[in-house]
């Protein structure tokens, strides 16, 4: 079931960046609580980040900030690009936690975020072409939901969702389907909790998932309910290229976690949430941007062929 003294360089895959954390509330060109849980893309030879932003209400919007190397040098606009919107009900409490990716097909960036309400968390969907205007395309799925992204591609002719429903109480990860970015069916659990594991009491995506000759490379954060609070930790899973609902590896062991103080301490201790990433081809370099502590966004870097190296050597009963 499940070997103690396997792959003794899971501790390794990802390193912290020694600039963390990137991006804080101090920096802000106005007043914020918390900057964290941001969703990330490449565009226009930059490193775009689209920040979960935290007022001092307790609200939430989604603001850009830039880099020109993904590490340093943040330009952060003055204004929120995504702020909720007085006439939409399921806004009224705000927006977070968005995912970007590039739909090929049609020629524009779309992006998941959870957006909140008296009915709960449910997740929206907006497009943009030039992350200077914005398109809502409204609610995709019913509350109680949230931690999605959608595939980058069409598979078999459907847009691809993973997201994060809770039924009957239970928090697992599902995958389901679309013709049209409009109507979704087809669902299915995809990752489920794994009772007594490091990942027993919630699963959630992180950020969106990434293609592979080997599979989709999935990385999902895993909560364990403690006496101190929830510890919020990253794993990895392998889907198949074709039929994504199929796992072909789930990590055993967690591949990163909270261990340094600005994980640590923060509004929500113990938490590594990450939410974006951004694969530069050529140096296989993968950036994994994460919300901290819910409190700061932070960076870990990892080889993008390492970590299918080591998702490929997981045993298979870990599913």
């Amino acid at each position: 079931m499940n070997d103690y003294f396997e792959h003794k360089n899971t501790n390794t895959l990802f390193q912290r960046y020694k600039g963390n954390p990137i991006l804080i509330p101090a920096r802000w060109p106005y007043l914020a609580n918390a900057t964290f849980n941001p969703g990330a893309i490449k565009h226009h030879g930059e490193s775009l980040l689209l920040v979960r932003v935290e007022n001092m209400c307790g609200f939430s919007h989604l603001t850009i900030a830039r880099s020109k190397d993904g590490k340093t040098n943040w330009q952060i606009e003055e204004k929120p690009f995504l702020a909720p919107k007085s006439t939409l009900e399921e806004e009224q409490w705000g927006l977070e936690d968005p995912r970007i990716v590039w739909l090929e097909d049609r020629q524009e960036y779309a992006i998941t975020y959870v957006c909140f309400s008296k009915d709960g968390p449910t997740v929206s969907l907006a497009l943009t072409k030039d992350f200077e205007t914005v398109e809502r395309q409204g609610r995709m799925l019913p509350p109680e939901d949230k931690d999605a992204s959608l595939f980058p591609r069409k598979i078999n002719d459907r847009y691809v969702l993973i997201h994060r429903p809770i039924i009957r109480g239970e928090a697992h990860i599902w995958i389901s389907f679309s013709p049209d970015l409009k109507y979704w069916g087809d669902h299915r659990i995809l990752l489920p909790v794994r009772p007594g594991w490091w990942d027993c009491s919630k699963v959630g995506l992180g950020p969106p998932p990434i293609e592979t000759r080997e599979g989709w490379l999935i990385i999902y954060h895993g909560v364990r309910t403690t006496a101190s609070g929830s510890l919020y930790r990253v794993g990895l899973a392998l889907l198949d290229l074709d039929e994504p609902w199929k796992i072909i590896r789930r990590s055993s062991h967690w591949v990163f976690g909270p261990q340094v103080p600005y994980e640590r301490v923060g509004d929500v201790p113990g938490v590594t949430f990450p939410t974006g990433i951004i694969v530069n081809e050529e140096s296989r370099e993968l950036r994994m941007y994460y919300g901290a502590a819910d409190s700061n966004v932070s960076l870990a870097i990892a080889n993008i062929d390492e970590l299918v190296e080591y998702i490929l050597n997981c045993p298979e009963e870990n599913q």
